[in-house]
Order: C-alpha cells, then structure tokens, then sequence
C-alpha cells in the first residue's frame, strides 16, 4: 500500500502517538529535576552568607511576611538548648533522623496507638526548605533521604541556624529574630529562658499558640522545658564546645 493510500485515521493517529511519548518523556524528565534539585542546592546553603527561605515564605511572596536573619552566634544559647529540648533531644547524636524514636512510632501506628511525631530538627528543617507541610506517605520518602543528606553536607550548627531562621512562629513570623521581637520585644540574644521555652513549645502550633500570651497547657510545657534546657548540657557539644 502506498502513503497516499494510508487510511485518515492511522495518519492522524501516528502525530498523536508522537505528542504523547513526548509528553511523558517531559514530564519524567520534569519529575526527576524536581527530586534531585534539592540534593544539588545543599551544598549551595552550606556558607553562612546565604539567607535560605522556606516554601511557606515563599507562599508569601505577594502577601508579605516578617524574617530577619541572625547568625547562630548572635542567638542566646537558652534559646538553642530550648528547641533542641522541645523538638529534637538527640539532636547532636542522630545522622538526620532519631531511628528509635522512628521504630517506636512505627511500633505504636502497627499497635493501633495515638502516633506521637518523630521528625528531627534536620527533617523539619529540609521539609520547610523544599516539601509541603500536608502529611503524606509520598513527602515522609522524600524527607527521610533528604535529611540524612542535609546532615552529611552541613554541619550541626549550620542546620541549627537554618532551622531557626525558617521556623514559623506566627502567622506571618518565621525566624527566630522576628519571634522574639514580636513576643518580647527583644532580641533573639537577649531572651531570657522563660521566653526561650515558651516560644520553644509555640513551634507545634504557630498560629495557634502565642508565646507572649500563653495558655495554662503552654506555662506547663515552658516549664518543663526551661527545666531540661537547663540540664542539656551533655546534649549540646555538637553546637557549643
């Protein structure tokens, strides 16, 4: 048979074959970008110069938010030992993720208990870098790679001061500098341990919990927490020689 005698619909349906192979091709190549591009911009976050932002900051691009860099030296160390205490205890110990904190959790899910949270002050820090914030199977798989990687490439001080500087803690408040000012109307350096542990247990709910305005549950939590950043001096050689 020769072209011209080709029926209409096989030579219509040949570009149409084409196009899709191409768009699939695209879109793998596309989803392949995505998952690598956060591995190849580590080591660009590594210098103390560069000023990361967060997805939820750059979700406010057009609406505003407040964020005021301080390097991690120019943050009061009760502020540091606070958080490390509130969110990740085995902060200096763990390679980016706290596995048996992570098996325990698992434990209770399989057991049908209440699933307390796990992530580590890296995951949190990668997730608010390049994830979404909803939970999901897909964004807990790219996390747990990613925060290992980060651990790897930056030094604990380094995700410590990123994590600070990214953290939410209002509804338009990220960083720690922001924080302090707006609750306290001091510095990050100048918080005293009390306000360090009250904007520590603010971190699980930023809207909701207000660290200059705290609620009977929040006074308990900062309490306890002001007492173990007192004693988290053997937890925090990583950051503080």
């Amino acid at each position: 048979m020769r072209d011209d005698d080709m029926p209409e619909d096989d030579e219509d349906e040949a570009p149409r074959r084409s196009l899709f192979r191409r768009l699939i091709r695209y879109g793998v190549i596309a989803i392949i970008v995505i998952v690598l591009l956060p591995y190849l911009l580590l080591p660009l976050y590594r210098p103390s110069f560069v000023h990361p932002v967060s997805v939820p900051m750059m979700a406010r691009l057009f609406t505003g938010y407040d964020r005021q860099w301080v390097p991690f030296d120019e943050i009061a160390p009760v502020l540091v030992q606070s958080v490390m205490m509130s969110e990740d205890g085995q902060f200096c110990n763990h390679d980016g993720i706290d596995w048996g904190e992570y098996k325990a959790v698992v434990e209770d899910a399989l057991a049908g208990k209440a699933v307390r949270g796990a992530s580590t002050i890296p995951m949190q820090t990668v997730k608010n870098l390049y994830l979404w914030n909803s939970r999901s199977y897909l964004r807990k798989a790219l996390e747990l790679p990613l925060a290992i990687s980060a651990d790897i490439v930056w030094p604990k001080k380094r995700i410590m001061e990123i994590y600070l500087n990214i953290a939410q803690w209002g509804p338009e408040t990220f960083g720690i500098e922001a924080a302090a000012r707006e609750q306290f109307g001091v510095s990050a350096a100048d918080l005293t341990a009390r306000q360090a542990a009250l904007l520590a247990v603010s971190l699980p709910d930023p809207v909701g919990r207000q660290a200059a305005a705290p609620s009977r549950h929040m006074q308990n939590l900062a309490a306890r927490v002001e007492r173990l950043a007192g004693r988290s001096g053997a937890y925090i050689t990583c950051l503080y020689d």
